[in-house]
């Protein structure tokens, strides 16, 4: 029996969920800077999770949202003076990118706040309706009060969330803590057309509206960071359960800790982050995900590139256990079924990932351990790649650094008006290329832009752009 420990009830559960399809809602970006760390720690979380209940024999119907319309989004796009909506194409664009480098599952659904208004507003509507919103101005309110559960999520009443939130101070409110369901539209903003006038979602109904939309009334597994408890989740409570007056909205609900650069939280408001590009240019996706999964996902996690330098060796042995050279002669073999009943143990125990590889390293030991004694170690590298995919590791060969003259590099340079004689590493005359191609973009220098891209791919180097950032990452020639 799987247990999970449930952020509502405080205590490990045992996972009966409503039938044999698990439906599981995550949380999605807010595509208005690149991914970072912190974001592939929880996607990387969640993906394992959602392959360990399929591996237990479960339908995953998973569905993750796009935040696409936000402030955030609009005052970068400001910035930049492009539309919103390209910004975070954009972004969005980039995420796959990222999270199919990093073995990410992709979920079923993944629905954007833009794309769902019509449910909005009819959720928005019956609120009202109900007396547990009301309309001031062009701005629609949640009415905290009309819910006497308010909290049980983050365990708080409204005096002591006043006195730790940032509360959005209104006169228009009938209570500091009621929040947003629809914004009055400010001027130069996206907006659409509703009841209230022109504007646009509060954060929580889309999470809300959306999972209403694809996964019914109750769902199973609902996750999220540790950050996204109070208010986002727990305003997706009191809405939800308001609107349909089913309880309870979410069977489970799991949170995973956050990733932490030396004392601080990384994100991207705070601007303290490592891309998940720049992560990728230095180290394989599977030593990511050890690293990630090396810890559990409630703990928090401290970014290091000693740790995850130890965990690319660590990889490096998974490799060669499951790619090790069998005896055909051999006749004992090295049954690895304990393997897999410890496995199966640690992962059911609320998905503790770092007893789980532990074991994947105890059965990689033994699998040289008995090539080296002649034993038949066939099934249990099979094994050992079975409960190595559960984790999302694929152990095959990375794409490294491709073997280039530094003569062929000084001499593309030149060919763009570049001096690399003394420059000290390919990687640098790379660099140097990506921002000399940057620089011509902005002239509008279309085509030889697009040359030093083309130049640098048949080197086996990739340029990939997003707003506001290129990166470069090695791919086959």
């Amino acid at each position: 029996m799987i247990k999970i420990y449930n952020t509502l009830s405080g205590q490990r559960e045992d996972f009966v969920p409503q039938g044999d399809t698990v439906r599981m809602y995550v949380c999605g970006i807010t595509p208005y800077a690149p991914c970072h760390l912190g974001h592939a720690m929880s996607y990387i979380v969640f993906d394992t999770i959602r392959r360990y209940l399929e591996f237990r024999g479960y339908r995953v119907n998973h569905i993750q949202n796009f935040t696409d319309i936000d402030d955030k989004i609009i005052t970068r796009a400001n910035e930049l003076s492009i539309p919103p909506q390209e910004l975070a194409e954009g972004f969005i664009t980039q995420y796959f990118t990222d999270m199919d480098a990093l073995n990410v599952k992709r979920a079923d659904v993944y629905p954007r706040a833009t794309e769902e208004i019509p449910k909005i507003i009819a959720m928005v509507e019956g609120l009202i309706q109900k007396g547990h919103a009301y309309q001031a101005g062009s701005d629609v309110y949640f009415r905290v009060t009309s819910d006497p559960d308010y909290g049980k999520l983050s365990r708080r009443d409204l005096e002591d969330m006043m006195a730790g939130a940032r509360v959005d101070v209104s006169e228009a409110k009938e209570h500091p803590m009621d929040f947003a369901l629809w914004k009055a539209a400010k001027p130069g903003e996206p907006y659409w057309q509703s009841p209230w006038g022109q504007g646009r979602p509060g954060w929580h109904i889309e999470c809300s509206a959306m999972s209403l939309e694809y996964l019914g009334d109750t769902v199973d597994i609902h996750g999220g960071g540790q950050d996204l408890i109070f208010p986002h989740h727990e305003n997706e409570i009191a809405q939800s359960e308001s609107f349909t007056s089913v309880t309870p909205f979410v069977r489970y609900w799991l949170h995973n800790g956050l990733m932490q650069l030396g004392e601080d939280k990384m994100s991207k408001s705070s601007g303290r982050l490592i891309t998940v590009s720049e992560a990728l240019a230095k180290y394989s996706a599977d030593a990511i995900r050890l690293w990630v999964l090396s810890s559990h996902y409630r703990s928090p996690i401290i970014y290091s590139d000693e740790v995850i330098a130890s965990m690319e060796r660590g990889r490096e042995r998974l490799f060669h256990a499951a790619h090790v050279d069998h005896d055909a002669a051999a006749t004992t073999l090295l049954e690895p079924e304990p393997y897999r009943e410890r496995f199966i143990q640690a992962m059911d125990d609320d998905f503790n990932t770092p007893q789980a590889t532990a074991v994947l390293f105890d059965l990689a030991r033994e699998i040289n351990r008995g090539h080296t004694e002649g034993l038949d170690v066939r099934k249990a590298y099979h094994v050992l790649r079975e409960l190595a995919e559960v984790l999302g590791l694929t152990l095959e060969i990375e794409p490294t650094a491709p073997e280039i003259p530094p003569q062929t590099l000084i001499e593309l340079a030149a060919k763009y008006g570049l001096d690399a004689k003394e420059t000290t590493s390919a990687e640098c005359v790379i660099r140097l290329l990506t921002e000399k191609r940057a620089g011509l973009r902005q002239e509008k220098k279309w085509q030889l832009a697009d040359g030093i891209r083309s130049d640098l791919k048949e080197l086996g180097v990739t340029l990939e752009d997003s707003p506001g950032e290129t990166v470069f990452r090695y791919r086959k020639p």
